[in-house]
């Protein structure tokens, strides 16, 4: 071990939990994982199947309502602002369920929010739920991921295992919502260690595909295991039409970040215009109800709608009507603070994007109208990656929802020209900065811990750390080298030992510090911008 300069953090139990946890391997660990998985599978395949029914009764109030008298709308708005107040006291009491779920799982993955998993995974359940049931233009695939984390957490108190452990039992909860949510065990693993993570561990790995497994087989159970959106076979795009794949990239990125300045932005209104929280919920809820009465397409997740773009027949004027109205709709909704997620949202402005872009070749010719559904699959994907900024994650998600291989290369393709594209215009992955906003306005919400910590920072080429030996390195105060871990090999290290790019450092710190240490460090670990 290496002593870095500054002030170090004292020996305690919490040191010792801290290196047994340095196996690459621990099979009690993963089989908790295991469970994980079939209890966060089970859970949200409960909430998909009560989204399904509600939103089959939905239809059938709206069609009802297309031929109500004024009274009766009357009663139904009475009615959705009651459900909108309650949820407005629950997300003032639960602030820990706003939004998707997904900045908080991450403020946990980076030490700088505690997780509390009861009641919050009620709460979240049925919050989400009542939210999209009326309408709301929210996802499941946010719930998933936090009810997922929820029940890591939760397994975690129940076994009174190691503090250490809950990054991996939370990251195989998150996982397995993703694979729950959309049937893609592939995408929850990418999207841990891409997004939330940002880095690969063997053993984060291990569990996480474990957990995401499973909890695919238990929704396979009930839904079966084909793809979640029904395409027919799509031919590949011949490689002629590769430069319309590259300038749709280009237009999503701009658009991707559009979407997240008026997310944002719509954020901000809601305390600009000082609505009280148990209020805010209200608006978006009447809204979206009504709405949904002549636009029903705009309403809700927008899973039935992808699927339908590929028979429509509308024209141009129409689709981007209904793309202006599911944008202004979804930042409205989630501005509010309400539990609910924006992948699904996001996916259907991704079709639309790439629906209208394909029609515009058409009109000039340049392609076949059966070549619309490549551009609005592609669109998906790129719109994915431009408001998340995760490519993997986003061609893979595309890949299992679609289940075609055939458009692996402009998946690929179109993700990092999407991703290339943000990173120029410097436009920053949502929930890094909605985690940054929660704790702005939350500052209470910030954890506190005097136990230890191991933080896992890796080595990216042409970073600072790379080429220097340990010693040569500024360290922040308070932190301690304890491993690195180089292929499957395991290094104690030395002042003089020089890192290398593919590193995985272990460094020691306090809960304390960790919230702020973790980003210095992987500041330090990264490549240059």
């Amino acid at each position: 071990m290496t002593r870095n300069d500054g002030p170090q953090p004292e020996t305690d139990t919490g040191l010792g939990e801290a290196f047994r946890l340095l196996n690459p391997f621990r099979p009690l660990l993963f089989l908790k994982s295991l469970m994980v998985g079939v209890l966060t599978g089970l859970l949200v395949v409960a909430f998909r199947l009560c989204l399904h029914a509600s939103t089959t009764w939905r239809h059938g109030v709206m069609n009802d309502l297309r031929e109500a008298g004024w009274e009766t709308l009357l009663l139904w708005g009475a009615g959705v602002s009651a459900v909108g107040l309650v949820l407005g006291v629950a997300v003032r009491r639960w602030p820990f369920v706003r939004g998707s779920g997904i900045p908080q799982v991450k403020g946990v993955m980076l030490r700088q929010l505690d997780i509390k998993w009861f009641p919050e995974i009620v709460v979240k359940f049925f919050g989400s739920l009542s939210a999209q049931a009326l309408g709301m233009s929210l996802g499941r695939e946010g719930p998933g991921i936090q009810l997922g984390s929820f029940v890591g957490e939760g397994m975690l108190g129940f076994s009174r295992r190691p503090h250490l452990e809950r990054k991996f039992l939370v990251s195989s909860g998150a996982a397995a919502g993703v694979a729950a949510a959309f049937n893609a065990p592939l995408a929850g693993v990418m999207f841990v260690l891409e997004e939330i993570h940002k880095t690969l561990s063997p053993l984060m790995l291990t569990c996480a595909m474990g957990a995401s497994v499973v909890a695919n087989m238990v929704a396979g159970r009930f839904f079966g295991l084909q793809p979640a959106f029904h395409f027919e076979l799509v031919d590949p795009l011949p490689l002629r039409f590769f430069p319309f794949i590259l300038l749709l990239g280009v237009l999503i990125g701009f658009s991707g970040d559009l979407f997240k300045r008026l997310l944002y932005g719509a954020q901000s209104l809601y305390g600009y215009l000082r609505i009280p929280r148990v209020l805010r919920p209200v608006p978006p809820l009447l809204v979206s109800f009504f709405l949904g009465i002549h636009f029903f397409e705009v309403t809700g997740g927008g899973h039935e709608m992808i699927e339908a773009l590929v028979d429509v027949d509308a024209p141009m004027h129409s689709l981007l009507m209904l793309l202006g109205m599911k944008v202004l709709l979804t930042v409205f909704c989630y501005g509010s603070g309400v539990p609910g997620g924006i992948f699904l949202p996001l996916l259907l402005m991704g079709a639309l994007i790439g629906h209208i872009f394909g029609l515009v070749l058409v009109e000039f010719g340049m392609i076949e109208p059966p070549r619309i559904l490549n551009f609005m699959i592609l669109g998906m994907a790129a719109q994915f990656t431009s408001i998340v900024g995760a490519p993997i994650t986003g061609s893979v998600l595309i890949l299992e929802l679609t289940g075609n291989l055939n458009h692996l290369s402009g998946l690929v393709g179109i993700c990092m020209v999407s991703y290339a594209t943000v990173h120029m215009i410097k436009s920053r992955p949502v929930y890094d900065v909605l985690l940054e906003g929660m704790l702005t306005r939350n500052p209470d919400l910030r954890r506190e811990d005097p136990r230890k910590a191991i933080l896992e920072v890796p080595v990216q080429a042409g970073s600072r750390l790379e080429h220097k030996t340990v010693k040569e390195i500024p360290w922040p105060a308070g932190t301690l080298v304890v491993g690195i871990r180089r292929g499957e090999e395991e290094k104690v290290p030395k002042g003089d030992t020089e890192l290398q790019f593919g590193d995985l450092l272990l460094i020691l710190v306090s809960e304390s510090r960790a919230a702020d240490t973790l980003p210095d460090l992987l500041e330090m670990g990264e490549e240059p911008g």
